[in-house]
């Protein structure tokens, strides 16, 4: 199975967002939308990659800071200060055995899917896990209808 397969069935919504917007705002769209993750785009292109994993980052650094002074608030921290700059990248035609494998590597829960410098999607762990599983149960199916089907010695 390949990536291009979980994007098929997926489909390719994207939400983004620019460098400038605030923090605030991307919990918000984050939390309407119920999703873990943004891409941010600049000039037509893609810049990083915001999931909640850094926005808990983000509290956690300002609780602990907020102990010894003032700190700013996500309503005044722009998404750039914060978002994943490289991400890692799937494309298309990557085995989606080789993408969870880089997925679980390094902890990387959403990846952007790019062909060329174009953002096709972002695949999530979530989709991988359920993609793999449609997979097993289809391929569980016919394995169960043939050995079925198998003739016996009569």
């Amino acid at each position: 199975m390949l990536v291009r397969d979980i994007l098929r069935v997926k489909g390719a919504a994207l939400f983004a967002v620019q460098p400038e917007t605030l923090l605030s705002d991307c919990v918000t769209i984050m939390a309407d939308e119920d999703i873990g993750s943004l891409v941010v785009i600049a000039q037509g292109r893609m810049v990083g990659m915001l999931s909640f994993r850094e926005v808990l980052r983000v509290l956690a650094k300002r609780q602990r800071e907020q102990r010894v002074g003032p700190t700013p608030t996500m309503s005044m921290i722009k998404a750039s200060e914060v978002m994943e700059a490289n991400p890692r990248i799937a494309t298309p035609s990557m085995e989606v055995n080789h993408l969870r494998k880089m997925m679980l590597d390094h902890h990387d829960r959403y990846v952007p899917v790019m062909e060329d410098r174009t953002v096709l999607g972002v695949i999530s762990f979530y989709d991988v896990a359920r993609a793999v599983l449609e997979a097993q149960s289809f391929e569980n199916r016919m394995l169960k209808a043939y050995i079925k089907d198998w003739p016996t010695e009569g």
